[in-house]
């Protein structure tokens, strides 16, 4: 079945940084966009950033824009997030996702989700 196991996170200073990894199995991960979507308590989920499955066409939220990085590597089915000059709002669990539809490389339409990691900025 499809599996997505997201780890690397933790707590963090304010200002600090974090890469967070999501190794995916269980389909071909090279024809899908990946993505990383995040929940802090009592709000929605809602998408930080996604990739396609090559072109490199990338989404960021406005609040992550500038500080969070996307990366992918097709050979090794992992995805990463690159995260810096972290804040206090940046608090949440993350959670990879992975979708087959172009929608996903806009964070619009997933179909996998992973269980999450938890990161914590102190101030």
């Amino acid at each position: 079945e499809v599996q997505l196991q997201a780890s690397g996170g933790g707590l963090v200073q304010a200002g600090g940084f974090l890469r967070l990894s999501c190794a995916a199995s269980g389909f071909t991960f090279d024809d899908y966009a990946v993505g990383w979507f995040r929940q802090a308590p009592g709000k929605e989920r809602g998408g930080v950033s996604c990739l396609s499955s090559s072109d490199g066409t990338t989404y960021y939220a406005d609040s992550v824009r500038g500080r969070f990085t996307i990366s992918r590597d097709n050979a090794k089915n992992t995805v990463y997030l690159q995260m810096s000059s972290l804040k206090p709002e940046d608090t949440a669990v993350y959670y990879c996702a992975t979708g087959v539809s172009s929608l996903a490389t806009l964070c619009l339409s997933m179909d996998y989700w992973g269980k999450g990691t938890l990161v914590t900025v102190s101030s």
